[in-house]
């Protein structure tokens, strides 16, 4: 019965526009005129045109419904047919079609745009203010969690460059359960030139398929988010089940584990004998004690004498990154209850432990432990970490091991290796208290434009901004990887 698909109220055709589902009324959910009649008219259902998604105004929140989304496609494919697509491109947009919305057909130059291509063959720059690659995220409840994650890995240089350049080839029985399918499909939405918000509920639904102790509207841990998420990513990317068996993912050449998995070694040495018992277990993250927790931190910065190490300032008093990574990778005595058996002198004897990276992954994300569970108190660490825009990790490999004395730093003789020089890329944060927070993201676009996403809504940052953050997770590249 609908005359046009326009506002019935500003007579705007975008804004996200929603039908009601109650009677021909047309409202766009930006500027909340189709909030406006569900109010006054208590008609609490209504349907986003773009991507099929229904919206319950009692709930504030969309409702993912099969049997709707079915409805959807097949309208989507009726609307091709009135477009007058011919049948063979209907029959391509069916067939890779992995959900509602908009697709990118291939692109094909006419004669005059090969001959324009050919008076000006040069590249187009992307100017300081060019937005490509930024969109943001609605928030479908309590899912900043999930937003801020999406934010971090679609600004990630390395695996931005494998999704837009159409690499990824399913191997999963079912594509439209496939998590590496849905991320390519969020590459295209974000780098589309779209500005309007991107509502990311197909990842959402794949999340808690896969991830089941993620599903539901409570508030997730966004660290959890990450390591769940790169764990599906890695099934997927080789077939679920080949995935699976394939539990070690340092043994694994999919571009998750190409990008994120590094080799941590770890070293036991006997206190009788010296014997060097030595493991390499691969990670994804690494997870970084911060003082004012209940495990002891050592002080290990050089003081207010005004020393610079990693391009980070030594404040009195003020932690640093650098500061964490030493004590991570410091030596540990075990103690006389934690005896381990030795196989040199082939009794249990007391040891050290010492972790190194004897594998640098090409993403370097450090988790900082602000949320502390224990049986005695569950509280936030708001202990601010002083973090640098660029990082060199040489001082933290296995190979730099013997330029640490006792736990105390020296500066090692190869400082000048770029392949363990990174730069930061994105950093989440998380505002509030372990009851009731909120996560926000910073990410870099253009090497040195900073922006700041909170959930649909994306700012301008400055540098200072991001590096005076509280900071939990930290996302650093290698940069001699970096392609911008």
């Amino acid at each position: 019965q609908a005359k046009s698909c326009i506002c019935h109220m500003c007579g705007a055709h975008l804004n996200r526009l929603h039908s009601c589902l109650y009677c021909v009324f047309f409202g766009c959910f930006t500027k909340k005129h189709i909030h406006e009649h569900a109010k006054t008219k208590r008609h609490n259902l209504a349907i986003d045109l773009l991507y099929g998604g229904i919206y319950c105004f009692m709930c504030q929140d969309y409702i993912y419904d099969k049997d709707m989304e079915q409805i959807a496609k097949e309208e989507q494919r009726k609307a091709w047919k009135l477009q007058a697509f011919t049948p063979t491109v209907v029959s391509h947009y069916q067939c890779t079609m992995t959900g509602i919305g908009e697709k990118y057909s291939t692109w094909e130059p006419t004669k005059r745009e090969l001959e324009l291509l050919r008076h000006n063959p040069k590249r187009r720059k992307i100017t300081t203010n060019c937005t490509i690659g930024l969109r943001g995220l609605i928030n479908l409840g309590n899912t900043c969690f999930m937003n801020c994650i999406v934010q971090a890995l679609t600004h990630t240089p390395l695996l931005r460059d494998f999704f837009l350049s159409d690499r990824h080839k399913c191997e999963m029985q079912s594509p439209s359960s496939c998590l590496v399918c849905e991320m390519s499909t969020l590459f295209q939405e974000f780098y589309s030139g779209h500005r309007s918000p991107h509502i990311p509920y197909r990842l959402l639904h794949l999340v808690w398929t896969h991830a089941r102790h993620l599903a539901g509207y409570e508030q997730q841990d966004a660290h959890e988010f990450l390591i769940a998420a790169l764990d599906v990513l890695h099934r997927h990317c080789k077939g679920d089940d080949n995935g699976k068996k394939a539990n070690n993912p340092n043994h694994c050449n999919c571009i998750i584990d190409q990008i994120f998995t590094g080799g941590l070694q770890s070293d036991v040495t006997c206190q009788v004998c010296h014997g060097v018992s030595t493991t390499i277990d691969p990670f994804w993250d690494i997870s970084l004690d911060l003082p004012g927790s209940s495990t002891p931190f050592w002080p290990l910065s050089p003081g207010s004498d005004g020393s610079v190490v990693n391009g980070e300032s030594h404040v009195s008093g003020t932690t640093t990154l650098t500061d964490c990574l030493r004590r991570f990778t410091r030596p540990e005595h075990l103690g006389s209850s934690a005896k381990i058996k030795c196989s040199g002198c082939h009794s249990y004897q007391e040891s050290t432990k010492q972790l190194t990276m004897k594998k640098l992954p090409i993403v370097a994300c450090f988790h900082l432990k602000r949320f502390e569970h224990s049986a005695k108190l569950r509280r936030k660490i708001t202990t601010y970490v002083s973090f640098p825009l660029e990082l060199d990790m040489t001082p933290f490999m296995a190979s730099s091991k013997e330029s640490r004395m006792n736990g105390q730093y020296q500066q090692p003789t190869d400082s000048l290796n770029n392949d363990n020089k990174y730069s930061l890329f994105a950093v989440v944060n998380h505002q509030g208290t372990l009851e009731s927070g909120h996560y926000t993201s910073f990410i870099r676009q253009h090497k040195d434009q900073w922006f700041k996403c909170d959930d649909a809504i994306i700012t301008k940052a400055s540098i200072k901004d991001v590096l005076d953050s509280e900071g939990y997770l930290l996302f650093y590249h290698k940069q001699f990887l970096e392609y911008e």
